[in-house]
């Protein structure tokens, strides 16, 4: 295994510890600050109408505008990507994305991401992490186990891992936050708990995708199957409804998690909503 070099960022200003925010763009596309770091995941900025490709002839249409564009985005420390796939990583966020912020992200997608131009690339396989440093902050993101296709067809799709990002700041862990990438239920999803007993708040890709008659990411009552594998503290369901390809909406997951008997939280973002959280335990 090859050793992994802490990305260090430049310290700027007072860290805050307090309160939190996801703020959902759409699809799987969320922008997330705490703990002084302030970064991105999956950027598709396409509008709504647009095309994208995501390999053997298919196209999607963008069904719902995204939130904001690059521009109004804070400026960024880190992109966390889960994949290379045109609704995750589209043309828009390739144009106009500063090309030497750093991404973090699989070994595929890194090679794909530097044709494009991108510099300042980090490759991390499953259960790996990469430490990312401002100050005394920290963020820790260790790739988690997905599947994006069952076996007789996983090939087809770009490999893709999940993510955890753990907070911590001198030495003292803050929050963890658990990103599926898109995924289907698997085997390997049952060590995340085992691993990561006490994680925060997870994000979900819901919506069903279909590509060649074939689910290749959880719909609504797989994902709250998810939740109750993985046992977040709170859960968001994303990546639904955005994409021509999504054949289970959000009411499909909500429907479901009514049905379920789950201990965790529930929380419901549209486009342009905001999550506010905070630590409310003395670390983990």
């Amino acid at each position: 295994m090859a050793q992994i070099t802490p990305i260090e960022l430049p310290a700027s200003g007072g860290v805050s510890t307090g309160a939190g925010e996801v703020y959902f763009i759409g699809n799987a596309t969320t922008l997330i600050t705490y703990a002084g770091f302030t970064l991105l995941t999956d950027p598709a900025f396409l509008h709504k109408g647009d095309y994208t490709p995501l390999g053997h002839g298919i196209y999607t249409r963008r069904e719902v505008e995204p939130a904001c564009s690059p521009q109004d985005l804070p400026p960024l420390d880190l992109i966390v990507l889960s994949h290379y796939h045109g609704d995750h990583f589209d043309e828009v966020a390739a144009r106009e994305l500063d090309k030497q912020i750093p991404i973090v992200t699989n070994g595929y997608a890194a090679e794909q991401l530097a044709q494009l131009g991108f510099t300042n690339l980090h490759t991390i396989d499953t259960w790996e992490a990469q430490p990312v440093r401002k100050g005394d902050a920290e963020l820790l993101v260790t790739a988690m186990p997905a599947k994006h296709a069952p076996d007789e067809v996983v090939e087809l799709l770009p490999p893709v891992i999940g993510s955890m990002l753990e907070f911590s700041q001198g030495g003292k862990h803050l929050f963890r936050l658990y990103i599926t990438g898109d995924t289907l239920i698997h085997d390997l999803l049952y060590d995340i708990p085992k691993r990561y007993p006490d994680i925060d708040l997870g994000l979900f890709h819901v919506g069903g995708t279909m590509l060649l008659g074939i689910l290749v990411t959880m719909n609504g009552e797989q994902g709250v199957q998810a939740v109750k594998i993985v046992h977040p503290r709170v859960a968001i369901p994303i990546h639904f409804n955005d994409f021509s390809v999504f054949l289970s909406g959000l009411d499909d997951f909500q429907a479901a998690a009514t049905k379920a008997s789950l201990t965790t939280s529930m929380h419901y973002l549209l486009q342009g909503d905001t999550y506010q959280f905070s630590v409310e335990r003395g670390g983990i």
